[in-house]
């Protein structure tokens, strides 16, 4: 399973000058000691993610961690990761619990670095849940005051700095479910004027049904505020014009993995786009695969080295626009296989296809989708495509259109390939097998020509494979 470092912020002890100590008499020495609190946050683990989603706490609160040990496993939008702490310490509080979810950037847990310090980590962790309020900044402070060369502990006495004063005056910080957040749009309930009924003041979907006016099937264990409930009417005259829900159907949120899937093909409809079809007779290929087939070479893994070898021919379909003002001609062709999961798509990568031969490209590809289905795949493993491919043409699909990924020029959808009825220049009739093969491209850099001239140069090469066992 992948490992990233999980960041973290603490406030250092504050060491005084021996000649300092000199000039003040003993028993008015006052050191001050601030605690090492820090605050483990919820990591990027792709360029994507804007959310993750703890899927299992490795420690438990009170247990000491050492530097560079997996503490919990977040779920990303593409795989599950072990994350591990950048410092010794002990885990304190957890603020995000197993199953629930948190932008990036957010603290998921605390972490104190001894045994004194844990009740100050509990404090800021239920204060930090519950959107802030009058607990002490990070790094909270104690006294060791020296008397007649004994050292005692004493509460620090300080007057507030004014940048914590205008913390603590700031907008507080929101906890809503994902869930949530989902009703609270589409019943138009601003999530700022609602009360988190949840644990440390997370915001619940019985929270937005109860600001909406709607009855929950669970009864709300508090109310809402009032001036959450004045828009309760237009909130609840809004839900009324949708369509009421098919009687035994039932409302089921997305998963991480769906949400990413969502948000990317939302991305791709600002993309221009177009479609090009073609015929390629397959008979070679299908002779060809029959031979490498009991050697572990599978026909994905032929078509993928077969399109990287066309790309190789002609770069601008292997070219990105990602600003709609330049576009970049990538110099590595790493084609993305589109691969079926449990509740969710993604598109481990072949980097390089069209440098490495069939049985390493084989054993790259069996590695990568028993990863990709353990859901232990590292981001560069399937974030770095510059070419998708979407092979259905093992269940029976004879054609079908895929939809452009985000930040890349093409995809190719291939069909199954099928005795076909067929006549040649001399008007014979014969049948042959063809598999129909549709590219869908960016308009806005890659043009029909590019197209047709890329996908003759393909078929030429699966109707003549000898050039991919080279």
């Amino acid at each position: 399973m992948a490992t990233s470092h999980i960041s973290s912020s603490f406030t250092s002890s504050r060491i005084l000058p021996v000649r300092w100590l000199r000039a003040v008499p003993r028993r008015s020495r006052v050191l001050t000691v601030q605690a090492k609190i820090r605050e483990i946050f919820m990591p990027a683990l792709s360029s994507t993610m804007t959310e993750g989603k703890i899927v299992s706490w490795t420690k438990s609160e009170g247990d000491r961690l050492s530097k560079g040990e997996s503490v919990v496993v977040v779920e990303s939008d593409k795989a599950d990761m072990d994350v591990e702490s950048f410092h010794d310490g002990i885990l304190a509080a957890i603020v995000v619990s197993e199953g629930e979810s948190a932008p990036v950037g957010a603290a998921i847990a605390f972490l104190a670095e001894t045994e004194e310090e844990v009740a100050m980590a509990k404090a800021k962790a239920e204060s930090t849940s519950s959107g802030g309020g009058t607990a002490a900044p990070s790094g909270g402070s104690a006294t060791a005051v020296e008397t007649d060369g004994k050292v005692t502990s004493a509460p620090a006495v300080a007057a507030p700095t004014p940048a914590a004063t205008a913390v603590a005056e700031g907008p507080k910080k929101i906890v809503v479910t994902p869930y949530a957040k989902k009703l609270a749009k589409q019943h138009k309930v601003d999530i700022n004027k609602v009360v988190g009924t949840g644990s440390y003041g997370r915001i619940t979907p019985e929270d937005i049904e109860a600001a909406a006016g709607i009855q929950s099937k669970k009864p709300a264990p508090a109310p809402v505020t009032q001036a959450a409930s004045a828009p309760a009417k237009p909130a609840a005259a809004a839900s009324a014009s949708l369509p009421p829900p098919l009687p035994g159907s039932s409302v089921v949120p997305f998963t991480t993995m769906q949400g990413a899937v969502s948000k990317n093909m939302m991305e791709s409809l600002s993309v221009p786009t177009f479609r090009v079809g073609y015929p390629v007779m397959t008979k070679a290929l299908d002779d060809l695969y029959a031979k490498l087939k009991p050697k572990g070479v599978t026909m994905t893994v032929l078509l993928a080295k077969a399109a990287a070898m066309a790309l190789a021919q002609h770069p601008i379909v292997n070219a990105s626009c990602k600003d709609g003002k330049s576009f970049s001609y990538n110099s590595s062709i790493n084609i993305a296989v589109a691969v079926a999961m449990d509740g969710g798509l993604i598109t481990p990568v072949l980097q390089d296809a069209d440098k490495l031969d069939l049985y390493l490209l084989s054993e790259k590809w069996k590695e990568l989708v028993k990863k990709a289905r353990a859901k232990q795949l590292s981001p560069n493993e399937y974030n770095s495509g510059t070419f998708t491919l979407s092979n259905l043409g093992m269940f029976g699909v004879d054609r079908f259109d895929a939809i452009l990924p985000p930040g890349q020029g093409a995809i190719m959808a291939v069909g199954a390939s099928k005795p076909t009825v067929s006549a040649d220049k001399d008007g014979f009739f014969s049948v042959k097998n063809k598999m129909l093969v549709n590219v869908t491209a960016d308009h806005r850099i890659i043009y029909g020509a590019d197209l047709a001239a890329f996908l003759e140069t393909f078929a030429k090469i699966v109707e003549n494979p000898d050039s991919l066992t080279l």
